[in-house]
Formats: C-alpha cells, sequence, structure tokens
C-alpha cells in the first residue's frame, strides 16, 4: 500500500519552503503597487469584515457555517475562519484534504466522493491520521468499498450520504437515498454521520426573490428525504449545503445544520452581479477583498490597454473583471498570457508600468493559479500565506 506521507502545507522540500519563506519576508511591508505582477492579493480589513458579517448574520439562526475551503486552499484562512466560529471546513478533493491536514486543519469534511482505489486508501489514510475527517458517499458499492477499505485500515470511517440537487452529484433524493443511508448504517466500518446536499445552480440565479423561490423549491425532496432518514432512526446529525448565494435562504430549511459557504470571504464579478435581499442590482452583502494587481504593457493604440494579466493570471473570461476605479474599461482576458482593455474615457492618462487592481471573474479558479497570496492592510503587505492546496485537482 502506498503511504501518504505530509512534505510539508503542499508536498515541499524544507528547503524548497525555506526558499519559497525567505522570498515572502522581503514582500512583508511593501506597498501592494510595488508587487511583481500578476499578485494576488486579499485586503485583510475586508476579509475580517467578512468574517464577521456571516458571524453575524447567522447568530440567531441556529446555522453554523462549514466554508468550503476550494474557494482559497489556504490553511492559514481556513484557520481565520475556523476561530471566527465555523465548525469546519469543506474540500472537494482528496489532495486539497491532504494539503489542509498538513497545514493544522483537523476539522475537514470532503464534499466529492472517492470512487477509485487509490483515493479511498488515500481518504482511509487521513481519517486513520484525524479522527474528525468525514467523507461523502452517493452509491452503494462505493459505501461497500469504503467499508473495506477502512477495515484494511483498522478504522471506523464517518461518511455523509450526497443527496442531489439536479444531476451533478449525489443519489437522487428518493427511495434510492434512503436505502444507501439504511446501507451505509449497516455496514461495519462506517459510521452515518448525516446527509449533504448542493444545490449548485442556485447560487447565481439573479435577483433576490427568483433565487429564494428556486432554491427552496429544489431543495424540497432534500428535506424530504432528510426527515425519513431521522424519522427511520438513522444519525441525522447533519444536514448541510447551500452556499455564499443562498446562505440567507438555507436558513429558512427545517432541521438544516450547516452551510458550505466558500466565496463570501473574497467575493467576485460573478458574485457582485447577482443581487442581495436589500440590493436587487449588487450583492453588497460582503465586500470583494480579493484581488489581482496587473502592470499595463502596451499604450500605443487609442482607447486600448495591454496588461500582464490574462486567462492564467484569471481564467475566465466572462463576466469581466472588474478594474477598479475605472467604470468605463471593458477588460478581456481570453488571451493566454495578456489582459486587453477598450475604453472611451479614462481617469488617467496611462502609461507602461503602471498598476491596476481587478476584481476577478471568479475567485475560486484565479486562486488556484497562484503559489502564494499577499495580505494586505492599507495597501501595505502585512502577511504572506501559501496557498498550500493549489493545483491539488486530484
Amino acid at each position: 500500500m502506498t503511504m501518504w506521507v505530509p512534505r510539508g502545507a503542499r508536498g515541499y522540500t524544507g528547503a524548497e519552503m525555506r526558499a519559497k519563506t525567505s522570498g515572502a519576508k522581503l514582500s512583508v511591508g511593501v506597498s501592494k503597487w510595488e508587487l511583481d505582477t500578476p499578485a494576488l492579493c486579499v485586503d485583510l480589513d475586508k476579509l475580517d469584515q467578512n468574517l464577521a458579517t456571516m458571524k453575524a448574520k447567522l447568530a440567531s439562526t441556529g446555522v453554523a457555517t462549514r466554508p468550503h475551503a476550494k474557494t482559497h486552499k489556504c490553511p492559514a484562512i481556513a484557520k481565520l475562519q475556523l476561530a471566527a466560529g465555523s465548525i469546519g471546513v469543506c474540500t472537494a478533493k482528496v489532495s486539497e484534504a491532504e494539503a489542509l491536514f498538513a497545514g493544522g486543519i483537523e476539522k475537514i469534511m470532503m464534499t466529492t466522493c472517492n470512487v477509485t482505489p487509490s483515493k479511498i486508501r488515500r481518504a482511509m489514510m487521513i481519517r486513520k491520521a484525524n479522527r474528525s475527517f468525514i467523507q461523502a458517499v452517493d452509491n452503494p458499492q462505493n459505501a461497500r468499498d469504503l467499508s473495506d477499505a477502512a477495515k484494511d485500515a483498522g478504522i471506523v470511517a464517518d461518511v455523509v450520504i450526497d443527496v442531489a440537487v439536479g444531476t451533478r452529484t449525489g443519489v437522487p433524493a428518493d427511495d434510492r437515498a434512503l436505502a444507501l443511508a439504511q446501507l451505509v448504517d449497516k455496514l461495519p466500518n462506517l459510521k452515518l454521520r448525516g446527509m449533504i446536499s448542493y444545490d449548485g445552480g442556485a447560487q447565481h440565479i439573479k435577483g433576490f426573490k427568483a433565487r429564494l423561490e428556486r432554491s427552496l423549491k429544489n431543495y424540497e425532496p432534500s428535506v424530504e428525504t432528510f426527515d425519513r432518514m431521522k424519522h427511520s432512526g438513522l444519525n441525522a446529525a447533519l444536514f448541510s449545503g447551500g452556499g455564499t448565494g443562498t446562505y440567507n435562504i438555507m436558513t429558512k430549511v427545517p432541521g438544516f445544520t450547516d452551510l458550505q459557504v466558500g466565496s463570501y470571504i473574497f467575493m467576485d464579478a460573478q458574485y457582485l452581479e447577482i443581487g442581495g435581499e436589500t440590493n436587487d442590482e449588487v450583492f453588497t452583502d460582503f465586500a470583494p477583498s480579493l484581488t489581482v494587481m496587473t502592470t499595463v504593457l502596451n499604450t500605443y493604440f487609442p482607447g486600448r490597454l495591454t496588461t500582464d494579466a490574462g486567462a492564467k493570471a484569471l481564467t475566465l473570461n466572462k463576466p469581466d473583471a472588474i478594474v477598479i476605479g475605472e467604470k468605463g474599461f471593458s477588460y478581456n482576458a481570453g488571451s493566454d498570457e495578456f489582459g486587453a482593455i477598450r475604453y472611451e474615457t479614462a481617469n488617467k492618462t496611462y502609461t507602461v508600468g503602471d498598476k491596476l487592481e481587478l476584481i476577478v471573474p471568479h475567485c475560486d479558479p484565479a486562486v488556484n493559479e497562484y503559489d502564494q497570496i499577499y495580505g494586505t492592510r492599507k495597501d501595505r503587505v502585512e502577511v504572506v500565506w501559501p496557498i498550500a492546496a493549489r493545483g491539488h485537482s486530484q
């Protein structure tokens, strides 16, 4: 059996980590406008504000947060979330769970099912070392495979049933979901902890009223499944799901225990355009804390600028990245290496070497392009955090 052995926050040798750390130390104290670009930054005041806002908005609801670490892939940020009251974090991939655990995070729930022998073994090695690790299952044979692997590892593995909302993942919310939960409850080396059910399609529905109505309607079969599990005497301690777009909607679901929110800490252009409960045009509940610094490379052509932040820096081209401080700029990240800006008017005359600050189209894939994130306060770098699970997509 191949054993997983942590080698630092994301598999670096000690020498590699020291080299990275020494470079990071040189950046502390400098202005973010002096950083080599493209550079991924997070405004620490806004990050703190977002953590406090989520905590305050949920305080009277009885619903907890279990943030999805696929957004930030960073143990340091996960620790801030736990310190702000979150009951754990989620990961999408077993490699993310390995990196987070190596970085000191124990309360991890993996929301994607492990179905191959290799990934099942890796998950069991995490569970053997970490009693707080939970993983998802959505089909009977996978449940049997997990139980067999747990027996081989000498453990009882904690699992939740992934119940589908839509067609992406999960067991359909009908008799098959209840039957799977009953099977897990009987398998000797699995412990049923409840269920998860995530409606990814609802997160970006524009207009709060439409998002509210569709989310609650789509979730009705999941609520019925949860009730059937509970009334059948099964362990229904966890009923987890939801996201940033539905954080103030899922609290209305009976029995719901915790939210798998992710983007709320950073925000992005996709989320800003969905509208909120008090502002139907812009989602203002959380502050855009995540930005990419980019440098102007070419100013020869009227009404055009070229920057060094293209698809490899931002990943997505739609919606447009938002250029902070300029309302009339249209930003195209379609080129691998370069961003293309078109404009009719600008607040200043730009020259080669000038810096711009961008709100990214979608935070999760953008973060995955960087080895580190610069934490800034009042525009100065206060801390540099390794993105330990960067590139961990297995």
